[in-house]
């Protein structure tokens, strides 16, 4: 996670700076609980199950990921910053998300978790071991609380480029070659998950995990229904942090949506894309600047159709930074950038999807027609 502490005598309320231009109106939802289990201090590692390591392998090290390490079982991926891997797959008979792990701030935090969830306190194969309490979050997915025993160290940094900037010559008589390499990931940084629950996600998340909202969206002319996205970070009280390291939406699905990890700069993000696009693999949105939380992003699929981030400058929130409120839209979705495409919204269709839109229809959850067609419309405006 990246951070750093705040003089609180800086702090501006959303109505001041450009967080958001919407706070919240009076009743609405606070993001975030009065006394929650634990706060969770990061994102740990995300955990997948793929049949072909070694397909795997390749493109990890063409996206930028260093290899922890290598079993015929596991695959363990991290990158250059110390601390945890960001990503095991496992060998599986098919390619799918198990789940997020989450880092507990302290070891006496998963004894806490357990027993407020009647759960137990386990010991987990991890780089360096560690502990772990595993979890069904509202929506079905496993999450898992971790606290490792080791931090695995810190390997060599891709250093960003010295710009020359207006009256501020800094680089004289040296031309700038970056090398066409893979985008050498430093961390994890977040994980967006669809949710037909989501309100009951959310409070889960918050009221167990102690995370907070940074922001959330709500779909034109329904903002009296609540929310229907949220961007969600740790509370490491006056230490900033990331301004998501979770973002849930509600939707007709149940699942992963993408996840982001961070390089140095932009020449980073530009170049290791060149270095992707060159291999074959399939771009799906980028290069631009998003709005909310502002990281400068470029994604990509991996061979099984997983989309991952690469991110850079994102923006860093102290605890004291309370929810914007903003419309959902397609065009909100980026300050500059190529127009947001079809693969990135998941907007295609296909007979699944239609499948999942019927489930969701009949099912016991939070959408309903006019939530659906709010997000329809959301998405093509």
């Amino acid at each position: 996670m990246s951070h750093t502490p705040v003089n609180r005598d800086d702090l501006q309320t959303p109505h001041q700076d450009l967080h958001s231009e919407l706070g919240a109106l009076r009743g609405e939802h606070p993001g975030r609980a009065r006394n929650p289990v634990i706060k969770v201090a990061d994102l740990a590692w995300l955990e997948f199950e793929k049949p072909d390591l070694d397909r795997a392998e390749v493109f990890a090290r063409d996206f930028g990921f260093a290899i922890a390490a290598r079993t015929e079982r596991e695959l363990w991926l991290r990158g250059t910053f110390a601390g945890s891997p960001c990503m095991v797959i496992r060998r599986g008979q098919a390619s799918r998300f198990t789940g997020p792990a989450f880092r507990a701030a302290e070891r006496a935090d998963l004894d806490r978790l357990a027993r407020a969830t009647g759960s137990a306190v386990r010991d987990i194969d991890v780089p360096g071991g560690g502990r772990s309490v595993a979890l069904l979050d509202p929506s079905g997915f496993p999450v898992r609380v971790v606290h490792c025993a080791e931090e695995l160290p810190p390997l060599s940094e891709q250093r960003p480029l010295i710009l020359n900037t207006g009256t501020e010559p800094r680089r004289t008589n040296a031309a700038q070659r970056p090398p066409r390499e893979p985008s050498r990931i430093q961390r994890l940084g977040h994980v967006v998950l669809e949710t037909r629950v989501f309100l009951r996600a959310l409070n889960w998340y918050l009221d167990t995990l102690g995370m907070i909202v940074s922001d959330f969206l709500f779909l034109d002319g329904q903002r009296g229904r609540g929310p229907t996205m949220a961007f969600i970070r740790c509370d490491q009280g006056p230490t900033a942090v990331d301004h998501h390291t979770l973002a849930l939406h509600l939707g007709p699905g149940t699942g992963y949506v993408h996840s982001a990890y961070q390089v140095t700069d932009l020449d980073a993000i530009a170049v290791g894309g060149e270095y992707l696009a060159e291999r074959g693999y399939q771009r799906s949105w980028g290069i631009g600047r998003h709005i909310q939380g502002s990281q400068l992003f470029d994604y990509w699929r991996d061979p099984d159709r997983f989309m991952l981030e690469h991110f850079a400058d994102g923006d860093l929130f102290s605890c004291d930074v309370e929810p914007g409120w903003a419309p959902m839209s397609a065009s909100g979705l980026a300050q500059w950038g190529p127009p947001v495409t079809r693969d990135f919204l998941g907007t295609h269709p296909s007979p699944a999807k239609l499948r999942e839109v019927m489930t969701a229809l009949r099912g016991d959850n939070e959408l309903d027609p006019a939530r659906l067609l709010g997000l329809m419309k959301a998405m093509s405006s």
